[in-house]
């Protein structure tokens, strides 16, 4: 059966979430944008500098990664592709600090395949809130 475009896009960041550098998870993201991807990031040190490793079961948030949300904005911006009205894909669901790049980026959906940690999101739903309060659909696929 061939996958809609929605299917492919959140297939293509589970690809990109494998080239995650982060041991503590492994995140991807794709922008798309008219069928068309405009960028993919994935969560990882930045540029040039050591990858970041954790214990495993470590439960403190990484201070050395780049989310792969932001890095999908970053690579769109450093290649001069418009975001507005684009949609993110994520493997996770995002965090409340990539919330605000997101809505000043112009997206207008975001889809996400796994809840990041009850504690950190799902529990207070702070942002689906906050992307809501903005016109921003959040769905889980």
């Amino acid at each position: 059966m061939r996958p809609t475009l929605h299917d492919m896009f959140m297939d293509m960041a589970g690809v990109a979430a494998s080239r995650a550098t982060c041991s503590r998870l492994s995140v991807g993201a794709v922008l798309a944008r008219d069928g068309m991807v405009l960028s993919t990031g994935y969560n990882g040190a930045p540029r040039g500098l050591e990858h970041c490793t954790h214990d495993p079961g470590a439960t403190e948030r990484c201070r050395v990664s780049v989310h792969a949300e932001m890095n999908a904005l970053i690579q769109a911006a450093y290649h001069g592709h418009t975001t507005k009205g684009a949609t993110l894909y994520v493997t996770h669901e995002p965090c409340i600090g990539c919330s605000g790049p997101i809505i000043n980026a112009g997206i207008i959906e975001v889809r996400f395949s796994n809840y990041y940690h009850a504690a950190v999101n799902r529990g207070s739903n702070e942002v689906i809130n906050r992307l809501a309060q903005a016109g921003i659909s959040m769905r889980k696929t």
